[in-house]
């Protein structure tokens, strides 16, 4: 491999951590909220820490590609390493002073992802992967807790209703039904729990490929998975199930019904 994977993850690592140094700036400071043309929010801060790691990576790396949430992509189709990024997961909790939002890197190397880094700069806290290096948390290693069954276990998701407009209303409750508990610690954070052991399932009924890329990574190293609601992992299904492992053949007999 042209790059070593130890290298890629000091880089991101080392970026994320300077990012959400950029979105500490603006939170809580009433920073003005406009809108995307899906009506999700977006301010200065997203902006700002966006193009930042953008001129970070490509100054390093000037031949891989980006694909940015912000700006969209840049580089060839043909490049081997794409970076994926999420500058403000949590836009939503970020603008109105809820610590629970992350700064998201991720890295493909031929459409596999390699390396993920998720900082949570408000909460002081930063999880980061790279295949083969195991997951690590705050510079300690980290993972997956060992509850075998799902009546035991926490699930975390990033909303609580509205899963009906994605055909897995029904799903949903029966998994939440099931849980030993409920909550909506969420967007990226919800996954760390998992990969942390302090939670054992996420859920996301929709993802973009910059909500998965550096979670597919991170919860594959702390000896979790990442899937779709029919089980496949892939960071391009648009939606997300975290868990432990142990509790995943549970979890997709009950959302598949």
């Amino acid at each position: 491999m042209a790059v070593e994977i130890r290298e890629l993850l000091d880089v991101a690592h080392t970026l994320a951590w300077q990012a959400g140094k950029i979105t500490l700036r603006y939170f809580q400071s009433g920073v003005a909220v406009d809108h995307k043309a899906d009506e999700s929010p977006v301010t200065i801060a997203d902006r700002e820490t966006e193009s930042f790691l953008r001129s970070a990576i490509l100054a390093r790396y000037p031949d891989h590609a980006i694909l940015g949430e912000e700006e969209g992509v840049s580089g060839g189709d043909d490049a081997e390493y794409r970076w994926i990024l999420d500058p403000i997961d949590g836009t939503k909790s970020f603008v109105r002073g809820v610590p629970l939002y992350g700064v998201m890197v991720g890295v493909l190397y031929k459409n596999e992802p390699l390396v993920g880094v998720v900082n949570m700069p408000a909460l002081n806290e930063i999880v980061y992967a790279g295949t083969g290096l195991g997951c690590w948390w705050n510079g300690r290693p980290c993972r997956v807790s060992s509850i075998p069954a799902l009546r035991e276990s926490l699930v975390v998701a990033t909303v609580a209703h509205g899963y009906e407009q994605y055909g897995k209303g029904q799903a949903f409750q029966r998994l939440v039904e099931h849980a030993g508990m409920f909550r909506t610690w969420a967007d990226c954070y919800g996954y760390l729990l998992v990969a942390t052991g302090r939670a054992e399932v996420a859920l996301d009924p929709i993802m973009n490929i910059w909500d998965a890329a550096a979670l597919a990574p991170i919860m594959r190293e702390a000896g979790g998975t990442f899937t779709d609601w029919q089980g496949r992992p892939s960071i391009e299904h648009q939606e997300g199930i975290g868990s432990n492992g142990l509790v995943l053949n549970e979890v997709l007999d009950l959302v598949r019904g």
